[in-house]
């Protein structure tokens, strides 16, 4: 009788799972759209009908102040948003447009850190619109702010002098 062979016990292959990770996996390349003006998310931008390589540092310039700008328009009256956007435009000439988002945005940090107040007004000319008040602690931070540009736009005019 043959002798029977006690069984082997194969140890099992472990196969090594490499999982990829989701921000290496392969994606689409995706292929960059040529425009004009880049499409910024941050905040506002120069028309896009406009492109101007002056302009769009113009707007970054301007984009690092739009608290200040809105704290200044409300230094006579007291207003609305979209107010406000008409007359950032009608000063720049039509060359920079505050977006919505932006500006509303910008309101809500304003009326949290108390500069600014808010509140409903009369339906007398159309639609119901939210004004906003400059607070007397708004009124010193615009003051402190515009005291800071003004050093700051005499250093840079010192340092883009021609020479």
């Amino acid at each position: 009788m043959p002798k029977k062979k006690s069984p082997v016990k194969k140890k099992p292959v472990m196969k090594k799972i490499v999982k990829k990770h989701p921000a290496k996996a392969k994606q689409p390349v995706k292929k960059p759209v040529k425009t004009a003006v880049p499409k910024s998310s941050m905040v506002s931008t120069v028309h896009r009908h406009k492109p101007d390589r002056l302009a769009f540092m113009t707007a970054d310039l301007i984009r690092g102040h739009i608290e200040t700008i809105i704290l200044a328009n409300l230094l006579g009256e007291d207003t609305y948003g979209y107010e406000i956007n008409k007359r950032v435009m009608a000063l720049t000439d039509g060359k920079y447009d505050l977006k919505e988002a932006t500006l509303y945005s910008a309101f809500r940090r304003l009326e949290a850190a108390g500069l600014v107040s808010s509140y409903w007004g009369t339906e007398d000319s159309g639609s119901r619109r939210r004004y906003y008040k400059i607070t007397d602690e708004g009124k010193k931070t615009y003051w402190s702010r515009k005291v800071d540009w003004d050093k700051a736009k005499e250093i840079i005019d010192r340092l883009i002098k021609e020479v």
